[in-house]
């Protein structure tokens, strides 16, 4: 299978790559800088130049290869609501493209909270009036209404022992504050999983291309907050304490939002249909073993 990765030269788009590479499909991979390029030809893969806003190139490169993984997000909170509708943009391009082919595409969202209870792949976003990053969701659903092979494969917190899904730019704000702080009591929960993990999960739902499936790539259900932030602070060599909710705004900015997640995932279905059994470390040893923020 020839597979077209969005963001392969990104954290989790390059472990997806690999993946596919190393079970003996073929990758084309996007890259926007020349050095980018350079280490993304040296895995193996086809390199595209170019930049995930032209829409028309992804519509061309989906006419030429048999599925596609979406991982590309711009990540700049300070306008997170319009590169959530980019996405959408970005979705619906080469959903259009795909439409009637039965060639697979998977892209690439959160999971939801379902309060008191742990949320399953059945549940759904909010809309994205509500949650910016429902959009992608929505594109993909309307995508396969028009006759595409879309899935969605749902992230928690991905790491490794340099990154960290959204606890890297807490990181980021914990080195320029001084300390490690978290919102109350701390006892609100971050499903993870190792990008390893996670990258498997992409490759395994192209395989099975089942329109209109959702997976949940939750290796972890849910870690307490608190023991994120103590495990950070351990690896960064910095203090750790609660924030009231008077100096949340200020400590985190455009990540106040991001810092309040109270989510339990549930990937029992995912696990069972895809034979997925993760095996990578979990959230807290790889922040314990912090690599760059020390």
């Amino acid at each position: 299978m020839h597979v077209f990765v969005t963001g392969a030269t990104g954290f989790i788009g390059a472990a997806v790559a690999a993946d596919l590479l190393a079970a003996g499909h073929s990758v084309t991979g996007l890259a926007r800088s020349a050095e980018k390029a350079k280490a993304l030809a040296e895995t193996g893969a086809e390199v595209l130049m170019g930049n995930v806003n032209d829409l028309d190139l992804l519509a061309r490169t989906c006419g030429k290869i048999d599925a596609v993984a979406h991982l590309a997000f711009n990540h700049d909170f300070t306008r997170f609501k319009e590169n959530c509708e980019d996405d959408r943009k970005v979705i619906h391009a080469m959903g259009q493209t795909l439409v009637g082919t039965g060639k697979p595409m998977v892209v690439t969202s959160g999971i939801p909270a379902a309060p008191g209870r742990a949320s399953v792949e059945t549940d759904s976003h909010p809309g994205s009036d509500v949650m910016p990053r429902a959009a992608s969701e929505e594109a993909a659903h309307e995508a396969l209404a028009a006759g595409a092979n879309m899935g969605i494969i749902r992230l928690p917190q991905v790491h490794d022992t340099a990154h960290f899904g959204l606890i890297t730019f807490f990181a980021q704000v914990a080195r320029q504050k001084g300390f490690v702080g978290y919102a109350g009591d701390g006892s609100n929960l971050w499903p993870a999983t190792h990008v390893s993990d996670a990258a498997r999960v992409y490759r395994l739902a192209l395989e099975r291309a089942a329109p209109g499936a959702v997976y949940h790539a939750a290796a972890e259900a849910g870690v307490p907050a608190i023991e994120v932030s103590e495990a950070l602070a351990k690896g960064m060599g910095l203090p750790v304490r609660a924030l009231d909710d008077a100096e949340v705004e200020g400590y985190f900015g455009p990540l106040t939002h991001f810092s309040r997640f109270n989510i339990l995932a549930s990937s029992d279905w995912t696990r069972e249909v895809l034979g997925w059994q993760p095996t990578g470390p979990g959230l807290l040893e790889d922040l314990r073993r912090i690599e760059d923020f020390a």
